[in-house]
């Protein structure tokens, strides 16, 4: 059998914070390193109370490269600067592939990679640069930056099929281009996760308690804006009720106030920033997840819950509705509805064989579907393919 050829490739990422694109990139290099791949990350500079992913996980192989011109928001200076770093980047170090990841990182990178002359030039969307809750001029203008860039690579992947259909509808590129390649995570680990009373203690929470698990940053369009208000009307119902955030950002202050405001801070318990390895034991002290964010491709939070064997309650937004399937893994509340959030949540409770009959369809659901390797996997072949089909 004839061995495959080993590629030379470079992941570019705006940043490596603690994130689901995050660890999805760095998930895809461990895949190919293990295949024995050269693997190259560039990513920019990651400061900030969200935490650098990097110095959770350890090493991994592959070289790390910082380009301090890659920042997260538009910038005249940095942009152009990223650019051209790049592009000599690529050209000096004669990648075969380069994959970009983010939407700044696809739009430089992508430019950047085919002036280079690199050879396969692809790119994910973990999530939308446009999107309703944003300003409609700076939609236009991400729009009009991805038309630009889909016509500089080879192929884009999406981590839903959701994001797919925003794309074509807003002809960033026609359907043929893109392939939902699922977003892959360690889901064994988390269907062998258990309760464990020492950390329910640790945390304060009683070993009889229901528990509803939040797991992202504390940043605006991640859902805390609903958070709040849904858990003070469960918890008026059901007193014994435990909000557990997971994750950390800029308004943590800003929650800590409003939760003294409403007099419900005793119902909620902050974890903080765990490593990504730990979060698999934090969902399961839990009952329930809610996700509640605005904006996400593909909620890595719920397929995780849903692995760990509880069910989620969220926005039909993006590509939550590919793993909360209404009425079996979970419920899907209208978007920004804060009544029927909670009154999804109250039917659980009250349902202890229905809430254990979700979180077990939802196992079955993506333990083989969000597998890591899998998702390596498809990758792999596809750079194969194209790489053979240009040389």
């Amino acid at each position: 059998m004839k061995e495959e050829r080993k590629l030379k490739i470079c992941h570019v990422i705006t940043r490596m914070i603690v994130g689901g694109a995050q660890e999805n990139t760095l998930l895809t290099m461990r895949g190919h390193l293990e295949k024995g791949h050269d693997v190259t990350l560039v990513t920019g500079p990651s400061p900030g109370r969200e935490g650098e992913l990097l110095r959770h996980t350890g090493a991994i192989g592959g070289k790390i490269v910082v380009c301090r011109h890659l920042v997260r928001e538009l910038s005249p200076f940095h942009d152009p600067a990223a650019a051209l770093w790049l592009r000599g980047f690529f050209r000096r170090e004669a990648f075969d592939v380069v994959h970009t990841h983010s939407s700044k990182a696809g739009i430089v990178g992508r430019w950047a990679a085919r002036a280079a002359g690199i050879p396969v030039v692809v790119h994910t969307v973990h999530g939308q640069a446009f999107h309703p809750y944003q300003a409609a001029w700076r939609n236009r203008l991400y729009i009009a930056l991805e038309r630009w860039a889909a016509r500089r690579c080879d192929r884009i992947y999406a981590v839903a099929q959701a994001m797919i259909d925003q794309c074509v509808a807003a002809g960033v590129a026609p359907r043929d281009k893109y392939l939902t390649v699922y977003s892959g995570m360690e889901t064994a680990a988390f269907a062998s996760a258990r309760r464990d009373p020492e950390l329910r203690a640790r945390l304060g929470i009683a070993p009889d308690a229901r528990v509803i698990v939040t797991v992202a940053r504390l940043f605006p369009l991640k859902g805390y804006e609903y958070v709040l208000p849904a858990a003070e009307k469960v918890v008026k119902e059901f007193p014994d009720t435990v909000v557990l955030v997971v994750g950390d950002g800029p308004m943590h202050d800003r929650l800590l106030a409003e939760l003294r405001r409403r007099g419900i801070e005793r119902n909620f318990r902050f974890a903080g920033l765990v490593p990504p390895e730990s979060v698999k034991d934090y969902l399961a002290q839990g009952d329930l997840l809610w996700h509640l964010s605005l904006r996400e491709g593909l909620p890595r939070a719920v397929v995780q819950a849903l692995a760990t064997g509880i069910p989620a309650v969220g926005f039909p937004l993006d590509g939550t509705p590919e793993v909360i399937l209404d009425g079996k893994t979970g419920f899907l509340a209208a978007a920004e509805s804060v009544d029927e959030v909670a009154a999804a949540t109250r039917r659980l409770w009250l349902d202890e064989t229905m809430r254990r009959e979700f979180g077990a369809n939802g196992k079955r659901l993506v333990c083989d579907r969000f597998d890591w390797r899998r998702m390596a996997e498809i990758l792999e072949r596809e750079y194969l393919e194209i790489f053979s089909n240009r040389a």
